[in-house]
């Protein structure tokens, strides 16, 4: 299900402009205003005032056409809906339907912004619960409470991104509640990212890096049965965690033990996709960065960052950290150009954690706040301020 600016194109419409018109007009090319409705890039800042006057709306109303992102909702099928009418009775099937467009809305994650999927996932998490708790079939119980607890930890990524990351209770809750159904249906894995997710909240939001630690090493026992890729995840924030308390022989140690999950056999494993190589250096940089090590976070980050185009919430990320590593190396010319990539990335998703990067990268240019370049930076961060 693509996510679309219905409202976009519906004002390019009736302003009186084909896609191919407007993108003549604005010097672009067509693909580019195709990418604007389906909600794939946000026009930069510098061509705004122009498409505004091209589609007679002012710049705030402008504003309001870009946030209003619509993912569109599949409509149930038959099965489905004898579902949700008679949930005593629902089959394996009605729960397989559901758990796709679960997964669908966690495909979206990484690029679409988390406020155009919390209503949709949040339908979808409250037909899950309702048909757990309704659900006669042992089976079909315990197959519900497998997809509540991935419902819920998505709802807890979602709930805290689009509180910028300020709101930790919300999050907090249904990860708890994603904890109990998988431990309830006996799914490890689930229960072990469900635990990592927790760390998160303590790592970047509580910022309590000591319990965040704890909980990313609970999360590593409970998934080194079933999961290498969990594991080794859940150690690199045990080593970021170690990282932002100064200890710097307990983060190398965690480390080389989350580079070892890379030797085991994975073949089942359900969370391979995810930890990479690339994910694993990106990871490190950020540690290297909390310890005061700016100059080995550069070459770590620099391939990194590119290679995550498709998972932009990270790759602005990734960018911010190299960002904050070239400033602290004077590199001012080439942190200008990744602080640029860091806006142009967050831009996209609003994702809480680049941009709560490129304000902290912001704030480190205040030594150089009198330079054009850094006028320009300045602007672009006020921009996307006035967005959010």
């Amino acid at each position: 299900m693509a996510a679309r600016r219905v409202g976009l194109s519906q004002r390019r419409k009736s302003a009186g402009y084909s896609q191919e018109k407007l993108a003549e007009l604005l010097g672009v090319e067509r693909s580019t205003v195709v990418r604007w409705e389906r909600a794939e890039t946000d026009p930069q800042p510098w061509i705004r005032p122009k498409l505004a006057r091209a589609l007679k709306v002012t710049p705030e109303e402008l504003r309001t056409l870009l946030d209003d992102v619509t993912v569109p909702q599949a409509r149930p099928g038959e099965r489905m809906r004898y579902g949700l009418e008679h949930p005593s009775q629902v089959d394996l099937v009605a729960v397989a339907s559901l758990h796709e467009r679960i997964r669908q809305v966690d495909e979206q994650y990484h690029t679409v912004p988390s406020t155009a999927l919390l209503s949709s996932a949040g339908q979808l998490h409250g037909q899950v619960r309702f048909q757990r708790e309704n659900a006669a079939n042992p089976r079909v119980r315990k197959a519900l409470l497998e997809v509540e607890a991935e419902s819920a930890t998505i709802m807890s990524q979602l709930v805290w991104d689009v509180s910028q990351r300020r709101d930790h209770d919300a999050p907090l809750t249904y990860l708890d509640e994603a904890i109990e159904a998988a431990r309830q249906a006996r799914d490890a894995s689930t229960e072990a990212y469900a635990t990592l997710r927790k760390s998160y909240l303590a790592l970047y939001g509580e910022t309590t890096p000591e319990h965040g630690a704890i909980l990313a090493a609970g999360a590593a026992e409970i998934a080194n049965p079933v999961s290498p890729a969990l594991t080794g995840l859940s150690l690199l924030h045990v080593a970021e965690g170690r990282a932002m308390l100064g200890d710097h022989t307990a983060c190398e140690h965690a480390l080389a033990k989350a580079e070892a999950q890379f030797d085991r056999p994975s073949t089942d494993d359900v969370a391979a996709e995810y930890y990479t190589r690339t994910e694993f250096h990106r990871l490190a940089g950020s540690c290297y960065l909390f310890l005061g090590r700016p100059e080995r976070v550069e070459p770590l980050l620099r391939t990194t960052a590119h290679s995550l185009t498709e998972r932009k919430k990270s790759q602005a990320i990734a960018y911010g950290n190299l960002t904050l590593a070239l400033i602290r190396q004077h590199k001012l010319d080439e942190a200008a150009t990744t602080m640029h990539r860091t806006i142009d990335a967050v831009e996209l998703t609003r994702g809480g954690g680049g941009l709560n990067l490129a304000f902290t990268a912001g704030q480190e240019l205040r030594p150089w706040r009198h330079e054009p370049w850094v006028h320009d930076v300045q602007d672009r961060l006020l921009a996307l301020m006035a967005a959010i």
